[in-house]
C-alpha cells in the first residue's frame, strides 16, 4: 500500500481528546491490517489498537479499551485513532503499521510510518 504517514499528534492536558490519522499512499488490501503502536525512549514498541481492513474488525490493548477508538476510512485509505480521556501514561510516539493480520506483536508488521508525538500533561 506504499508508505504510511501519521498525523494529528500534539500536546494536550489529561482528560483531553486527540485524533491520530494514518494515511497510506496506495490501496490497502482487504486481508491486511493496520495497527497503532506507541513507544517511549528506551522502551519497546507496544500495541495499542488494530483494524482488519476488509472486515473492519477492531482490536484494542486493555489499557486503552473504552477510551480509544480505531476506525477506517476506505475512501481515503486512512485509519484514525480517536483517543479520549487521555492520561499522562498515554504520552508516547505513536506509530501506525501495516501487516497481514491484526497482531499485537510489532514484528508481524512490515511497513511503518515515521511516528507522531503525543504529549499529555497532568
Amino acid at each position: 500500500q506504499g508508505p504510511l504517514v501519521e498525523s494529528g499528534g500534539g500536546s494536550v492536558q489529561a482528560g483531553d481528546s486527540l485524533t491520530l490519522s494514518c494515511t497510506a499512499a496506495g490501496r490497502i488490501y482487504s486481508s491486511h491490517a493496520i495497527g497503532w503502536f506507541r513507544q517511549n525512549p528506551g522502551t519497546q514498541r507496544v500495541f495499542v489498537a488494530a483494524v482488519r481492513w476488509g472486515r473492519g474488525s477492531t482490536y484494542y490493548a486493555d489499557s486503552v479499551k473504552g477510551r480509544f477508538t480505531i476506525s477506517k476510512d476506505s475512501a481515503k485509505n486512512a485509519v484514525h485513532l480517536r483517543m479520549n480521556n487521555l492520561k499522562p501514561e498515554d504520552a508516547a510516539t505513536y506509530y501506525c503499521a501495516s501487516g497481514s493480520s491484526p497482531d499485537t506483536d510489532p514484528r508481524e508488521y512490515r511497513s511503518w510510518g515515521q511516528g507522531t508525538q503525543v504529549t499529555v500533561s497532568s
